[in-house]
């Protein structure tokens, strides 16, 4: 009797075993599917910019195209700290299913908001030294997302300006309350200093700041590069008009803000760093994997794009030989 017993306890442990397998399998389908339940998800963007603007359209679709239902909650905090953490606080206690945080500052909100919310970050530069990861290949417990700091990007760019523009001393603005324009400053003075150049920095903390900023380094530099910092790409249509009534070769850190007039951007496609963003919610969202079980990711792909029409205005003589760093932008 007693074997018989602990024969039937065992056989019904492993029914409830495979049951509970059966309801998670069930579970993770109704999520891919998206037929039983439509997902509410927080959109957390730090400020009104294309490349962001791009990201935020590539993720929405990723997860349609992946069939997961939704209704999506955006918020863009317009370039204001403070109000990251307002958008964030709101999301949890809205009880959303995911937050989708876009910018580093968005993404540091979200994470001291909740440790229990699934977050996905996107248009990161440094997720370990901004403290959204331990590692690349260790994100924490609730979070990962894509970096669109490409380790050879901004190589590129100070690489054209340097040995093309022949530039000695380059100009950068930024905010430096922004830790991912940090992180990019360091690495352009590495470069460039590397190139025989010297930076000419100047700082800002609001896009009111920008026009003045811009206005200070004529006369002082040979060219002028803008990272991927939110505050001044916010305001980047001052830069450029000074850039070219004073014929100061502009530079950028991506490729939606070289269209808008800058001579060259070494970069990828912000809609697909999105929708790459938006297949690790969607593995997510349908169950397959927690965030602490997938890596941050890199951009796919990584290309120099030079503005014909820019290089002109801001007093360059286009080469035929650049055709060989990269290609040239059409206007389209």
């Amino acid at each position: 009797m007693k074997k018989t017993a602990r024969a039937l306890s065992f056989a019904l442990a492993g029914m409830l075993m495979l049951a509970g397998c059966g309801s998670k399998e069930s579970s993770g389908e109704t999520g891919k599917g998206g037929a039983e339940k439509e997902f509410k998800i927080g959109i957390t963007q730090f400020a009104p910019h294309p490349s962001l603007d791009a990201a935020t359209e590539g993720f929405k679709k990723a997860l349609k195209d992946k069939g997961i239902k939704a209704t999506f909650d955006e918020q863009n905090a317009q370039a204001d700290m403070n109000n990251t953490q307002t958008i964030a606080n709101n999301f949890v206690g809205d009880k959303v299913d995911l937050i989708f945080a876009n910018a580093t500052p968005s993404a540091t909100a979200a994470l001291n908001a909740t440790k229990e919310i699934p977050i996905i970050f996107t248009s990161v530069t440094d997720p370990v030294g901004a403290g959204l990861v331990e590692a690349f290949d260790k994100p924490g417990k609730n979070i990962t997302g894509t970096t669109d700091n490409h380790p050879d990007a901004t190589k590129k760019t100070i690489n054209f300006i340097t040995e093309e523009v022949k530039a000695k001393k380059v100009g950068v603005i930024y905010n430096s309350g922004e830790q991912n324009s940090v992180v990019q400053i360091k690495e352009v003075k590495k470069l460039a200093e590397e190139k025989g150049a010297k930076l000419v920095e100047v700082s800002v903390s609001t896009t009111a700041e920008v026009k003045q900023a811009a206005e200070s380094l004529v006369g002082r530099v040979d060219a002028i590069y803008i990272p991927t910092d939110n505050t001044v790409v916010t305001a980047l249509d001052s830069v450029i008009a000074i850039a070219n009534s004073k014929k100061i070769p502009l530079f950028v850190g991506e490729l939606d803000s070289m269209k808008k007039g800058a001579v060259a951007a070494s970069g990828f496609s912000y809609f697909d760093l999105g929708y790459q963003s938006g297949l690790m919610a969607a593995e997510i969202l349908s169950g397959k994997k927690k965030p602490s079980e997938i890596p941050v990711q890199l951009p796919s792909s990584l290309k120099l794009v030079i503005n014909k029409s820019a290089a002109e205005a801001q007093g360059l003589k286009v080469k035929d030989d650049w055709k060989k760093l990269g290609e040239f932008y059409d206007g389209k």
